[in-house]
């Protein structure tokens, strides 16, 4: 008889996206802080879980990078990678995207996190309200 591998970590990717307000850095931080903080809370991550994460961004948001507000809320040694989103005609304006890669236990499904008017991205994904920010 085996024992139970359930409760052994796995490597997941978690999916997220949020729709940042106006173009200036304190509106990208802001947005970027909410993004990471509900992507912990609601998959029980800490800093130490997460392997890696890529942002993109929409071309029309260059105040600043994501991983910069992503580090001060909270993931100051998680490598990570910011990149432009392809410019896709009726694509959400002033969006950020997020791919993280963590190590859940294997009983747990990710949650993935789309805020805002992203969630109208990948809403068979969102979980929460549809209509604003938590």
């Amino acid at each position: 008889m085996g024992t139970s591998r359930d409760s052994d970590p796995r490597v997941v990717a978690i999916r997220g996206a949020i729709d940042v307000a106006n173009d200036t850095p304190a509106d990208l931080r802001a947005a970027v802080s909410e993004l990471v903080e509900k992507i912990g809370t609601r998959n029980g991550l800490a800093a130490a879980d997460i392997i890696s994460a890529q942002f993109t961004v929409t071309p029309d948001l260059v105040s600043g990078f994501p991983a910069t507000a992503a580090r001060t809320a909270g993931w100051p040694e998680v490598p990570m990678l910011c990149s432009a989103a392809i410019d896709v005609p009726n694509a959400l304006p002033r969006c950020v995207r997020i791919l993280v890669h963590a190590y859940l236990p294997a009983v747990k499904k990710p949650e993935h996190v789309y805020l805002g008017a992203a969630v109208r991205l990948r809403p068979d994904l969102s979980v929460g309200p549809v209509d604003s920010h938590e």
